[in-house]
Parts: C-alpha cells; sequence; structure tokens
C-alpha cells in the first residue's frame, strides 16, 4: 500500500486543514489509514463547554475509528489488516491526534482485529462504549450470571452496548429509556420489565429541569414497584446529574449491590445543572454512619484496555456462517466446542 506525505481535506463542507502531515509511527505503534469514525457525544460537550486553554485545542476531533493497518512498524500486526481502536483522551491530547483523519499512528495495544462480520462502518463505534459499559458492569460491578441488573439510558450507545453485554453473560437486564424508545431497547435484548416505564421525555428543549422530571418520575415508579429481588448493580448510562436515583437506590438495590454512572457532563453555564451535580457528588461521599446513602456509588473512567478490546471483538464477531439447508452442520460446529463467535445461518441466501 503506498502511503500519501500529506492528507487531503474533503472538497466542500467542513474546512480541514489540506496540508495535515501523515504522522509517523513511533515504537510500539502502528499507522492506521482510517476507513471509519465515530463521532461521540463526550466529544461536541467537550467542545462546547471546556475553554480551548483547558483543553489543548487545537487537535483533530474523536477517538472511534476503524481501519487498515498502512505500517505495521514491526508489531503484532501486519500491513492490510483490517483492525477498530481507540484514541484516549490523554493521547489525544499530547500528540494532537483524533480519529477525524485520513491517518492516524496509535499505540499497537488500542487496536484489535476487525471481525470478518462486521462492516468498517458498524465497527467504527464500537471501542469506547463498549469498552465503558463492558468495564462498568465487570470491572466496577463485578456482574455474574443469574444477577438482574437496571439500566438507565438503555436507548444511549453506551446503554445499549451493556444491555447487550449483559445479555451475554446470563444477566437478566431491565432498561429504561423514554416511551418513544422502548422497542429499540427491547430489541437490544432488555428482559420483560416487572413495572411499566411508560416516561416520555416532552419534545421540547431538553433542558436540566427536564432531565431531573424525567429522573424523578423514574425513581418514583422504581421505588412503588421494586423488583424482587433487588437489583445488583444500577448503571446510569445517561449520566444525568439528578441525584434521586441514587439517593433512593436502598429502596430498589441490593446492599451488596453498587451504582455505577458514567462521567455527568455538566453545563457549567447552568447554575442549576452545577448544583445537581454538587448534590449528587456530596450525596456519593457522606458515609452511611453520617446519614448518606448506604449503597456503593461508582463512576466508570473507561480506560483503553486490549485484553477488554479482545473480549468485544469476541462478543461480536462470528465464529462461521452456514445456509439454512445445513442447519444440522451449524449445530454440530456448535456443539463441538470449539466456537470463537457467533454461529449465523442464513435463512435468505443471498444476503451478505
Amino acid at each position: 500500500m503506498s502511503i500519501p506525505s500529506t492528507q487531503r481535506s474533503p472538497s466542500k463542507g467542513l474546512a480541514l486543514k489540506s496540508d495535515y502531515l501523515v504522522p509517523k509511527p513511533e515504537l510500539g505503534e502502528v499507522l492506521v489509514k482510517i476507513q471509519a469514525a465515530a463521532l461521540n457525544p463526550v466529544g461536541y460537550k467537550l467542545m462546547k463547554f471546556v475553554p480551548n486553554i483547558m483543553s489543548g485545542r487545537p487537535f483533530v476531533a474523536e477517538h472511534d475509528f476503524t481501519g487498515i493497518v498502512a505500517d505495521a512498524n514491526g508489531t503484532e500486526f501486519s500491513n492490510g489488516n483490517p483492525v477498530f481502536g481507540c484514541i484516549p483522551v490523554t493521547f489525544n491530547s499530547v500528540t494532537k491526534q483524533g480519529a477525524l483523519a485520513e491517518y492516524v499512528r496509535v499505540p499497537a495495544s488500542h487496536i484489535a482485529p476487525r471481525p470478518q462480520n462486521i462492516s468498517p462502518t458498524q465497527a467504527a463505534g464500537i471501542a469506547l462504549v463498549a469498552q465503558t459499559a463492558y468495564q462498568a458492569l465487570f470491572q466496577i460491578g463485578g456482574l455474574e450470571a443469574g444477577q438482574t441488573i437496571f439500566i438507565n439510558g438503555g436507548s444511549t450507545s453506551v446503554g445499549a452496548y451493556a444491555i447487550q453485554i449483559a445479555k451475554a453473560y446470563g444477566a437478566k437486564v431491565v432498561a429504561a429509556a423514554s416511551g418513544k424508545n422502548e422497542e429499540f431497547v427491547r430489541k437490544m435484548g432488555a428482559d420483560e420489565v416487572s413495572f411499566p416505564l411508560q416516561i416520555t421525555i416532552p419534545r421540547v428543549e431538553k433542558s436540566s429541569s427536564v432531565y431531573r422530571l424525567y429522573r424523578r418520575e423514574l425513581c418514583q415508579q422504581i421505588r412503588a414497584n421494586p423488583p424482587p429481588p433487588k437489583f445488583h448493580i444500577i448503571f446510569d448510562a445517561a449520566a444525568l446529574a439528578d441525584p434521586s436515583l441514587y439517593t433512593h437506590s436502598h429502596d430498589y438495590l441490593a446492599p451488596n449491590g453498587v451504582f455505577i454512572t458514567a462521567v455527568p457532563l455538566l453545563n457549567i453555564s447552568s447554575p442549576s445543572e452545577l448544583w445537581q451535580g454538587a448534590r449528587t457528588m456530596f450525596a456519593a461521599i457522606t458515609p452511611g454512619w453520617m446519614g448518606g446513602v448506604k449503597r456503593k456509588y461508582k463512576m466508570v473512567m473507561v480506560e483503553n484496555k486490549k485484553d477488554d478490546l479482545m473480549t468485544i471483538q469476541k462478543l461480536v464477531a462470528e465464529d462461521s456462517v452456514y445456509e439454512f439447508d445445513d442447519v444440522l452442520g451449524a449445530y454440530d460446529r456448535m456443539m463441538s466446542s470449539r466456537t470463537t463467535g457467533k454461529i449465523i445461518v442464513k435463512i435468505v441466501p443471498d444476503i451478505d
């Protein structure tokens, strides 16, 4: 594969640097020709609320990507390998590199082989959100098969992955989202809920007060219909600032359970939102013997880990594909106990 000296910009639309040099990978790094990149809500929120002097901008935006190894640079990868991965925030700020570019140099430990059954566009959005969900559930929550968990924000990207990962490991999942997203959340694998969650965020500007109303109404419904048994994990993938879901969690979270939240990105120009965030932090650090909530509160700070990427890669990978008239062969493969991913049966012969 020939590697150009500079990166081109689109002919119209965004005004990008047309003379941005293709980086040279350093020891332990690879050069990836990016095929697709994913946008994350944290990206625009940091742009909107964090000043340049604090963020270290300018730098290339975004973190999740998929692409082809252009220079393996002596690592375990080979030129031409399809990969997916994530550029950590720290690496982004130090090297000024991001996923919205044609080429990026990245540590080999930050990428994994792209499963053959996943297209580049599908793989582009996996690494950051899937690792966030995986680390929250297992490395913080200690999820085990047979446990029951509650996921708020089941229709968010992190929430959707959390539902699928938890189900893959044998947990029962109860998820909440706005009413219009209920069908989507169920398609992700959420179990039948034991109480109705007919909550719809009004179709107005979704201010902090509207979200606060949503969470309080959600909290009231769960308190009125506590699950038997209580949840082992509550994962707030929506990361809303209002503390009520946590402060009342003794009613529906098991004594040894844990309340986990993604990192809330507060609007620093909103006194109300900052106050709600402060209330949440105060509730989280106040000991139970001083009147605080007698349930653990944890915040997931995603860390790029090779082992986690490889685990996620296996979860989304398919082992093999069989035609509809060879279902018995597919079952033989499954019973061999040698599968490394999902076994797929094509009902419609001509699909990819």
